[in-house]
């Protein structure tokens, strides 16, 4: 007695006294020395095999792991334990068992003969225990060897056996299904437990059963269902029982358990739904919601019906328990009433929108989890026939709302407006309302595509510019509604100022030249504009400089303001816009023509973020738009990236054009000081030869000179100051140039032509073709270190415009290669058209190719060369590659 308190970490210190000594530790470091210190004791008297106190190190451990430090060396300790005779050196080593080792340990293979004699033995409590511990930690070799002793024990007389049995079972079903056929009749027999204990076991049992095995869904569906409603039945309509009681109902957890058994009985089998519909009626009918009991379940009750095969009284009924959860103050009733209703509207919309007003109510709550549920709800009631109203009354809690909700409301009205919108001028008015409230939280995706609905709205447009004014002088901190209204003005602020287009519902304002531009004066001198918004007020005043004569001057000394800015992007507009006014008088109302109609049908099929609406075309069906209006598709894929069409297509909502991605080019960057004469003029020449301009009728073409009118593109770069003081004082006269050489004209048609500085594949011709006495050498296309590409050429007879292109694609790596797909791109005097490739893997080695024919026809035939811009995407090794190339030295006369 004397060496224990001398030493109070020996073997024989108790549990308390070890715990009183971590609790007096007053730093981690203090901790860690007495779990230390006791530890070393604990290791020696197991090395010393010290019998009288191994229960107590054995709960010593059990602390100790808890606390989270190592225990593994005490693991052998608890098999000792477990095979001792006595009760309680077994409960301290089953204990020690389940909290000390898991399934994966591989020394629990060494009990697993203690548990098969414990599972055998005289004693209840010893057989309790051993299944406790079996049904906590058995691994799948346990439960295929000791699933015999469980299901005896199934049909003990003992009912806490039973129970204990039938929860272990539901761990041997889960870890190897294949054992379930085992357990369906013992588990059938289970409910007809009076033992309210062995009962709930049974139900969970039978539940897991139908999960893991349809053989035994099916039996326990027609065998146990008319047991399990009359269980169901008697729990509900039975007396006062004291010691099952919760809150003056009869056993809520029995309840549960059966309810959910019903659900899966019920799924998907008509038969059993119909015979468990009475019981659920009166389950829905008689609970009471005042005490939470009542309420666990109601919401089982709803779930149950919700699942079973249709029945709308029941639907109904099951809904309106839902609604009178949302007027409970309790937060968490109303969150998973919320989250049923989300599912409930699939099965029976009708009956949810009765609850349409709560819902919305809902969508005001200060908590911040009902308020996101709320809203996603009644964006899914939203409906044809519904959706100007709740629409409203979400614009108008936006108004109020709190500014960290602001961004979800905004973003589901905006969603809601674009998906249901059946007239512009609607759509058009929620945008600007959202606009006006919540500008500074919307994504550019949405301001965007008002500008897209906008431009094609020409009837609409006087009116919209007229309310974006108002709306300005109220709202003018939202940076949205000031980007889409310094837009609009630059586009249409002659319509502002003489009062065009006023619709009937309108009142007529006066606004002056001088008014507009102090508009685009006022976004520009703001300290919140970014870098966007001046950039794209700078375009509007330029444009204003063309149409209000009178106040060019004021407008030019606000442009020359920025001549000496720190952001190079307005630095450079600066410059180009005060030489434009200054210099180009002749030429400046023809540059600043207003942009023609933005393509919605390309807008929106690149804000998905794929080109594939394009691949609708051949099949000559139609596109609906988001504003109600139906577009005809456009003609079938003729090149890659619909070049060929004429309408300027709106900026990509993903911020990298699929153009510039193709062709390599960056239009959206600002180009370096040090790159305006160098490094800049590529990319500036392959968009011009892409887009053709430079031919004869410059100005009977006002789409190749929008491209000082794009909002989000770069302007030229300083080739083009160059270029525009050089122009002559006639637009008309063409400049030609030698077919052969093909120079390229400036941006406007100057007089100084440029030559691209193109990167150009260099190829050796295998061979030659001769098709009607021309001969044309077959070409090596591209080549990298891994693919080569090999064209052909053929002409049909009488027609010399159109070249037959045969393609032949060769893998040179040792990997062979799957979802091969050839791209290409040609300027839009080109038109091209891919015929599908004759396979998608390509061999490695060189042991096979895949060719590809394509036609292309040069509108320009001894006037231009061809040019394309090439891309070859393909798998390796389940890894995305690409490549691409540009070429450019076709052989003359294709």
């Amino acid at each position: 007695m004397a060496d224990l308190i001398i030493n109070p970490f020996s073997s024989g210190t108790r549990l308390r006294d070890m715990i009183r000594s971590i609790r007096a530790c007053k730093t981690a470091a203090e901790e860690r020395a007495v779990v230390r210190k006791e530890c070393a004791a604990i290791r020696a008297a197991i090395s010393e095999n010290d019998h009288d106190y191994r229960h107590r190190n054995l709960a010593k451990l059990m602390f100790i792991h808890m606390l989270g430090y190592p225990t593994h060396f005490g693991q052998m300790e608890c098999l000792k334990a477990i095979a001792s005779a006595g009760f309680p050196e077994k409960r301290i080593g089953y204990l020690g068992l389940m909290l000390l080792l898991d399934e994966r340990q591989e020394v629990l293979m060494l009990v697993t003969n203690s548990l098969k004699q414990d599972l055998n033995h005289s004693n209840q409590y010893i057989v309790g225990i051993a299944l406790c511990a079996l049904g906590n930690i058995c691994s799948a070799e346990m439960a295929r060897d000791l699933a015999p002793e469980v299901e005896r024990l199934l049909q003990s007389r003992d009912p806490n056996i039973r129970k204990k049995a039938a929860l272990c079972s539901v761990r041997i079903i889960k870890k190897v299904p294949d054992l379930a056929e085992n357990f369906m009749s013992p588990a059938a027999v289970l409910l007809k437990e009076k033992h309210h204990g062995a009962l709930i076991s049974g139900v969970q049992l039978c539940t897991e059963l139908c999960k893991v095995s349809e053989e035994a869904l099916d039996y326990l569906r027609k065998k146990c269902t008319e047991g399990v409603v009359k269980v169901l039945k008697d729990v509900v309509n039975s007396p006062y029982q004291p010691e099952y009681d919760i809150a003056g109902i009869t056993d809520p957890f029995l309840h549960i358990r059966l309810l959910r058994l019903l659900r899966v009985l019920g799924q998907g089998d008509a038969d059993a739904s119909d015979y468990m519909n009475d019981i659920l009626a009166q389950v829905a009918t008689k609970t009471e919601t005042n005490k939470n009991a009542g309420n666990a379940i109601l919401y089982e009750c709803v779930e149950t019906i919700m699942s079973i095969e249709d029945n709308s009284g029941l639907r109904v009924l099951a809904i309106n328990i839902l609604g009178r959860f949302l007027s409970n103050r309790d937060n968490n009733i109303r969150y998973v009433a919320l989250n049923m209703l989300m599912r409930a509207i699939a099965v029976d919309a009708q009956a949810v929108q009765r609850h349409r007003a709560t819902i919305l109510e809902c969508v005001k709550d200060t908590d911040a989890s009902i308020r996101k549920r709320a809203l996603e709800l009644v964006y899914l009631l939203v409906n044809d026939s519904n959706v100007k109203s709740l629409t409203k009354e979400l614009i108008d809690y936006l108004e109020v709302s709190d500014q960290d909700f602001k961004g979800d409301l905004s973003a589901k009205i905006c969603s809601i407006v674009e998906k249901f919108s059946l007239e512009k001028i609607w759509y058009i008015d929620q945008m600007l309302k959202v606009l006006s409230e919540a500008g500074n939280f919307v994504k550019d995706d949405v301001w965007h595509a008002l500008i897209v609905v906008i431009s094609n709205a020409s009837d609409l447009h006087g009116y919209t510019v007229r309310s974006l004014y108002r709306a300005f002088q109220t709202s003018g901190e939202q940076e949205s509604l000031v980007r889409v209204t310094v837009w609009c003005i630059g586009e249409y602020g002659e319509m502002l100022v003489n009062n065009m287009g006023m619709l009937n519902k309108e009142e007529p304002i006066t606004v002056t030249e001088s008014d507009a531009v102090d508009v685009l004066e006022t976004a520009m001198r703001r300290h919140t504009s970014d870098i966007t918004t001046r950039a794209m007020t700078l375009i509007a005043l330029l444009k204003l400089s063309s149409r209000f004569p009178s106040c060019s001057q004021r407008v030019n000394d606000i442009i020359v303001e920025h001549k000496g800015n720190f952001v190079l992007e307005l630095q450079q507009r600066s410059i180009e816009f005060n030489k434009i006014i200054e210099r180009h008088q002749n030429i400046r109302s023809t540059l600043l023509e207003s942009m023609p109609v933005l393509d919605e049908t390309t807008y929106n099929g690149r804000k998905a973020g794929s080109l594939a609406t394009t691949v609708q075309a051949s099949t000559g069906s139609s596109i609906s738009l988001p504003n109600g209006d139906v577009k005809p598709t456009a003609v079938p894929l003729v090149d890659l990236l619909d070049l060929s069409s004429d309408d300027t297509p709106a900026p990509s909502s993903s911020g990298v054009d699929p153009l510039q991605d193709l062709l390599g080019v960056d239009l959206t960057s600002t180009p370096s000081v040090s790159g305006l004469e160098g490094s800049s003029k590529a990319p500036v020449d392959s968009l011009l030869d892409l887009l053709s301009i430079g031919t004869p009728s410059v100005q009977n073409d006002s789409s190749k000179l929008d491209i000082l009118s794009a909002s989000n593109r770069s302007t030229q770069s300083a080739n083009s100051l160059d270029m525009l003081s050089s122009l002559s004082s006639s637009l008309a006269t063409p400049v030609s140039a030698p077919a052969s050489s093909a120079p390229m004209m400036d941006l406007l048609d100057g007089l100084s032509p440029i030559v691209p500085k193109t990167d150009t594949v260099t190829f050796t011709p295998p061979g030659l073709s001769e098709t009607n006495g021309s001969v044309y050498p077959s070409i090596t296309a591209f080549k990298s270190s891994s693919l080569k590409m090999e064209f052909s050429f053929s002409k049909q007879p009488g027609n010399p415009q159109t070249t037959l292109i045969h393609a032949t694609f060769s893998n040179m790596s040792s990997n062979n290669y799957t979802n091969f797909i050839f791209q290409a791109a040609v300027p839009k005097f080109v038109q091209l058209h891919l015929d599908p490739a004759s396979s998608n893997s390509l061999p490695a080695n060189g042991k096979g190719s895949i060719t590809q024919n394509f036609k292309v026809t040069n509108t320009q035939q001894g006037q231009k060369n061809l040019a394309m811009r090439v891309r070859i995407a393909y798998k390796v090794n389940n890894q995305d590659m690409l490549e691409q190339g540009q070429i450019n030295n076709f052989p003359p006369g294709l």
